[in-house]
């Protein structure tokens, strides 16, 4: 993976949903209307802004490195318009964008020091953090529903029972991952009844489109795109086993420097409001960048993905020790680690407070 310098749910996947969503999609948006968020929001985030610079550090970094990713639209609106290059450039302070494909790619540049800012899945950030990775998420960039378990529209598979001996391709360390252990736990199976074939998301769409594995457990806009372009099947939904999209800084970047990180989190809630004033300009972005169709995009934007819920709180601490034990049965973290005590050291509900509503 290669870095890369910035260039300047809702619950239904039907046909008719799809094109329902495309047949609203306006013109591109201009870089004037980018800007234009309403007055009163562009004022509040103005002056918030305002006080985030006033209170930055004398020994500011030089820049600022975190990543984009396709599951994360905001992370690309953000990138297109260079808000928060415009914002830092003010105290000479550098922006770095660097790819992630996955969360155990984020995680891996946020633990390796390579980036200081990397977006992951709520469930991946905590396996992270109980296994050493030093990371806080003081933000939350959306609730989607951008994985499944997914099988070609030809298979006789038909329930989760019928994946047992089967292979099924995942990306391990990955939100994906975690809901297929959790989906086979449901149907009273365990990662050791199947064939897991270990495969980058993009990878794991090319396995099952060509017949080298049965089932994959996918990751949006990928999924989306073997959906509507391939006519594969969702063969297990569940809104419940998609956990929030983590928006994870390093601790130390985060102790050394809170002022540039307060202003990154405005920068985002900035991309998140424009993302929910103009949806289908926001997966016009999405298609661009990812290289998916529109209607692919349309698909995870307006009907996939809830931005409404930024700052970290109650509710994504309780999501997350529903879904721990998973850590613990399947043996992905070492013996006796305490995950309600990782879980209160990653989910940092007070650092926002502040500058996000709740």
């Amino acid at each position: 993976m290669t870095d890369q310098k910035n260039e300047s749910t809702r619950r239904t996947s039907s046909p008719s949903a799809v094109h329902a969503a495309h047949a609203t999609t306006s013109a591109r948006p201009s870089r004037r209307d980018a800007l234009i968020l309403g007055a009163g929001v562009a004022a509040g985030w103005t002056g918030l802004v305002g006080a985030a610079n006033a209170q930055t550090s004398k020994d500011a970094p030089k820049e600022v490195r975190l990543d984009y990713a396709y599951y994360s639209p905001t992370s690309l609106v953000l990138r297109r318009f260079g808000w928060l290059e415009e914002d830092l450039a003010k105290d000479g302070i550098g922006v770095r964008w660097v790819l992630s494909a996955g969360s155990n790619r984020a995680l891996e540049y946020l633990n390796a020091g390579s980036i200081d800012i990397g977006s992951t899945a709520g469930l991946a950030a905590l396996l992270a953090r109980a296994n050493g990775n030093p990371i806080r998420a003081p933000y939350i960039f959306s609730r989607p529903e951008w994985t499944a378990l997914v099988v070609r529209g030809d298979s006789g598979i038909r329930s989760l029972a019928d994946l047992k001996g089967k292979k099924v391709a995942a990306t391990k360390g990955t939100d994906p991952y975690l809901f297929l252990l959790r989906a086979l736990h449901t149907a009273g199976l365990k990662r050791a009844d199947i064939e897991h074939v270990g495969l980058q998301h993009a990878d794991g769409r090319a396995a099952l489109e060509q017949g080298r594995v049965d089932a994959w457990a996918g990751l949006d806009p990928l999924m989306a795109a073997s959906e509507l372009d391939a006519g594969s099947r969702l063969l297990y939904r569940n809104v419940g086993f998609n956990t929030y999209g983590f928006l994870n800084v390093r601790e130390d970047f985060l102790a050394r420097h809170p002022r540039e990180v307060q202003r990154v989190i405005l920068a985002y809630e900035r991309a998140r409001q424009w993302t929910i004033a103009h949806p289908s300009d926001a997966a016009k972005i999405l298609s661009e960048e990812a290289k998916v169709s529109l209607p692919v995009a349309l698909l995870q934007v307006k009907l996939r993905t809830d931005f409404s819920q930024p700052r970290p709180s109650d509710e994504h601490v309780k999501a997350l020790q529903a879904a721990a034990p998973i850590l613990t049965a399947e043996q992905l973290v070492r013996p006796g680690v305490d995950l309600n005590r990782a879980i209160a050291e990653l989910v940092d509900t007070r650092f926002a407070a502040g500058l996000v509503k709740a």
